[in-house]
This record gives structure tokens, C-alpha cells and sequence, in this order.
């Protein structure tokens, strides 16, 4: 990307691929598992669709929704949520036409629960429909493979703690494959980034932003006056220990860990203080920076992630180059239960599978989106039963119009009604206004009511069938509807 910021030399330049629904492997070297001497080379895969190669339907691309839209170029203005100003703002990335976004990732010690679904259909959607607008976008989202959850579990299962994680990270790749989530630009992991995450840390500590007690690295948060930007709290109210025990070595409770020491039988790398591991925090802002520079566009992630882990990225970053600067910080609401966060750590959470093992998965999509992403949404069989039920019938009208449509492959005419062309830019517009204002799928659902109703009425009423231009008409009804559904990511392989 044209303007990255060099305080902090990248893993590699990013390319935007201009080749069709290519796959650009590049080769990266991890330090082993306890072993920083020996490499072995793992892949990475970039997939970043150019604007003319996004997905086809019959033969038409998404941009023939808007007439006016010039391959390439973004087609109207969209507005975001920044959790750092606390308003919408009119979207502008750093370098014309392109995005950079960073979405954390899942800490993989287990199944992953409809809390982190709500997650990564929150940024899909975003994904899809900034690439729908004409960016290209490269999207970053990593697993946190090292961690005291992974490595508390791995000893309970008396297993390997990378070898656990990696285990999960499979189950979450499948459980994003069922939801229809894009596959990101690249999908990096903590254990292979140790030589970017230390760089990062000696950078922190000779800029005077850290300090060292025996073989652990804490960041000071005194020497950060602007620490609490995004969150808005105050230094004093401060929280210590939102993930681990309190440390009475630091010099403020609120400093929080770089590098943590090697502990007996835990996975450890070699570093400028001793064998150790980094902390939750660093991961981030070491792997963002190698991806995408320390400026860029989007950062995302749950609510529960402002404060402490955004809050404490943005130190850190800042420490490390004072330039650092994320443009828009996107944070989506909680998935609740009786009004009660879902989370691992209160156990009343719901995996991706048991939801999915008793609903379609586009139908827990479709539930998802039903609320607005920066709202909180509560789980209930009632709902996951409602959107069962609204997914079929979208499908089951696509269907009896796919059948139809069949047996009409030649002669269909140009025109089509005015009152047929009236719902189409209506339900176009409703589509582009709505998006376009922070992502209000909610509106942009119930807006399918009347297209759909519309087809049903032309293909099962006595008033519809007798119209002329009856075939055409639901051609194009179809066509819209398919259109929405894809960027929305609720277009299906298959009816059946």
C-alpha cells in the first residue's frame, strides 16, 4: 500500500491481486515449537477479487445493479460507526480504491459459540459489501494460537498446546465455511509471527514505553498520556487483571505484559529477556503492523474488545511508532442469553455446531443480520425458529421461480411493467441507502417483502398469471433478489 508507514518494516508488501478468483501463495518461516533454531515454512493465501471478477450470476456481475458504476471505482458514499469519535463518519480509506482491514481473531482452545459467529458475519458482510462498492480490500484476520486459556486446556486434555489450537483453528475455518464467511486476505497465527512480535517489543522498550522485571515485559501505561482514547475511561479506573491474576511487579496495576517468562512446561521462545512467550496484546498490533503497516483503515472486533485489548493495542502501536493511526474502529454488540453476555467464561454459550446441528446455518446468518451489528442480540429458539423459517420461504419463492424461468430460456422481452420496474428500484434503493448507512441489513431484509411478494403474486394468483410480461417480470424480480442475497452472503449453492 502506497502510504505505509516504514517504523515498522512489513512482512511483505501486500498485493491487491488483479487475478480472477486467484490464490497468491507466499511462503512464510515460523520458529518451531520450542525450538527457535529450526524453521519450517508454512503458506499463506491471499484471495482479493479485482471489482471485474467478482462473482458472476447468471453472466451479470454484482456492479450491473447500478448502471452508473465504473469498474474499479467505489459507486456511492458509505458511513461507519467509529467507536473512537463515537459517531458515524463518512468512510475514506488512506489509499484510493483500496482497504486495509484487521478483524481479531479467535482465541482457539474450543468450539467456537454464536457469540463469535455474530462476529465474523458482522465483518463478512462489511467485507463483501466494501468489495461490492469497487474496493479492493485486504482483509486480515488472525488466530491467537498462544495463550493461558490454550495452554490451561492442552494440560487438562494432557495434549500439546499449538497442537490443541491448531485442532480448533480447523473446526473454526469449518464453522465460517458453513456460515458462507469469505475466507480473509490472510489468516495469520501468533506462533508464526515471534520474531515480529519481539521486534515490536524492543521497539516499546527503547522508546521508553516499558520496562523489565526479571524476565517478564510490562508496558507503562503512565508513560502513555493518551491511554483510554477509545474507551473513554480514566487511568484511575482502570481495571488490572481482566485476563490474568494481578502482578504486584508492576508499577502500576493497570501496566499490563509484553513478554511473559518461561514457565515449566508451557511453549516458550528465545527473546532479548529470556525463553518467554508474548502477551495477549502485542499479537495484534505486531501482526497488523507486518500486514498492513501501522496505518490503515479498519479495525474490528467484538464490544468486549475495546477495553482492555483495543485500548492497550493502540499503546502499544503509538509506543512503537508514533505515527500509528487506525482511520475507523468498528465494534459489533453482544449476543446475549436472559440478557446475559455469551461467553466461554459464564458457560451459557451456544457452539456454532449445536446451533447449526438443529437449523440451517444461513438461517442462524439470517438471525444475525436481523439485528443491527452494533445492537445487542438475545438468543432464542423462538428467533433461530422465525429466520428457519423466513430462509425457506425466500428460497422456496427463488425456487418456484427458478422452475419457471426454466421453461422460459428463449424469448423473453426487454420491458418489463412499470409497477415491476417501481418495486425493483425501490427494493435497489432501500439495498444501497441502507448498507451505505453502517450496514443496516435489518432494513435491507424486511425490504425483500415485497419483491418476494410480488414474484408469488405473478406466479400463483389468478390476477398475476394473467398479466402480460409475467415471465419477464419475475426474470428480473429474481435477478435483484439474487443480487442483494449474494452481497449479503445468503445466496445458497443450491435450493434443494
Amino acid at each position: 500500500m502506497g502510504t505505509l508507514l516504514k517504523c515498522y518494516k512489513p512482512l511483505f508488501s501486500i498485493r491487491f491481486s488483479s487475478f480472477p478468483n486467484s490464490l497468491h501463495s507466499v511462503q512464510l518461516r515460523t520458529h518451531s515449537f520450542n525450538n527457535p533454531k529450526r524453521r519450517n515454512p508454512i503458506r499463506r493465501c491471499f484471495s482479493s477479487l479485482s471489482p471485474s471478477s467478482r462473482p458472476l450470476i447468471n453472466g451479470t456481475t454484482l456492479d450491473k445493479m447500478d448502471g452508473n458504476r465504473q469498474p474499479g471505482s467505489p459507486s456511492s458514499e458509505m458511513w461507519l460507526h467509529n467507536t473512537m469519535s463515537k459517531k458515524k463518519e463518512l468512510f475514506k480509506p488512506k489509499v484510493e480504491d483500496k482497504v486495509g482491514m484487521y478483524v481479531c481473531g479467535v482465541t482457539a482452545y474450543d468450539l467456537s459459540h454464536i457469540g463469535h459467529a455474530r462476529v465474523y458475519v458482522t465483518f463478512d458482510v462489511l467485507y463483501r459489501y466494501l468489495k461490492h462498492l469497487g474496493y479492493e480490500v485486504c482483509y486480515v484476520r488472525n488466530f491467537t494460537d498462544v495463550d493461558d486459556k490454550i495452554i490451561a486446556r492442552a494440560n487438562e486434555l494432557v495434549e500439546d498446546p499449538i497442537s490443541l489450537s491448531r485442532r480448533y483453528c480447523d473446526e473454526f475455518i469449518q464453522d465460517m465455511v458453513h456460515l458462507q464467511c469469505l475466507p480473509p486476505s490472510v489468516e495469520p497465527r501468533v506462533s508464526d509471527h515471534m520474531p515480529h512480535i519481539i521486534d515490536m517489543i524492543k521497539q516499546i522498550v527503547d522508546n521508553g514505553y516499558a520496562y523489565r522485571v526479571e524476565g517478564d515485559v510490562f508496558f507503562s501505561v503512565e508513560n502513555f498520556p493518551e491511554y483510554g482514547q477509545l474507551s473513554g475511561r480514566k487511568l484511575e479506573d482502570n481495571r488490572a487483571g481482566e485476563r490474568v491474576a494481578v502482578d504486584s511487579r508492576k508499577r502500576n496495576p493497570a501496566d499490563f505484559a509484553l513478554w511473559k517468562s518461561a514457565k515449566e512446561g508451557e511453549p516458550f521462545w528465545e527473546s532479548p529477556w529470556g525463553p518467554g512467550r508474548p502477551g495477549w496484546h502485542i499479537e495484534c498490533s505486531a501482526m497488523s503492523a507486518a500486514y498492513l503497516g501501522y496505518s490503515f483503515d479498519i479495525h474490528g472486533g467484538g464490544m468486549d474488545l475495546v477495553f482492555p485489548h483495543h485500548e492497550n493495542e493502540i499503546a502499544q502501536s503509538c509506543a512503537a511508532c508514533k505515527q500509528s493511526n487506525v482511520s475507523y474502529w468498528i465494534h459489533n454488540g453482544f449476543v446475549t442469553v436472559d440478557s446475559e453476555k455469551m461467553s466461554k467464561s459464564l458457560g451459557n454459550f451456544f457452539t456454532i455446531r449445536e446451533v447449526i446441528n438443529l437449523y440451517h446455518p444461513l438461517a442462524l446468518r439470517l438471525f444475525l443480520m436481523g439485528t443491527h451489528y452494533r445492537s445487542p442480540i438475545n438468543y432464542s429458539d423462538v428467533l433461530l425458529e422465525s429466520a428457519s423459517e423466513r430462509i425457506f420461504y425466500i428460497y422456496q419463492t427463488l425456487h418456484d421461480c427458478e422452475n419457471v424461468l426454466s421453461q422460459h430460456d428463449k424469448g423473453l422481452q426487454e420491458s418489463i411493467p412499470p409497477e415491476t420496474l417501481n418495486v425493483i428500484n425501490k427494493f435497489h434503493n432501500d439495498f444501497s441507502t441502507s448498507m451505505s448507512d453502517d450496514l443496516r441489513t435489518p432494513v435491507v431484509l424486511a425490504a425483500l417483502s415485497d419483491p418476494l411478494k410480488t414474484i408469488n403474486d405473478l406466479l400463483h394468483t389468478r390476477k398475476g398469471k394473467k398479466q402480460a410480461t409475467r415471465i419477464e417480470s419475475v426474470a428480473a424480480l429474481e435477478k435483484i433478489i439474487r443480487n442483494v442475497l449474494s452481497v449479503l452472503g445468503l445466496m445458497p449453492t443450491s435450493y434443494s
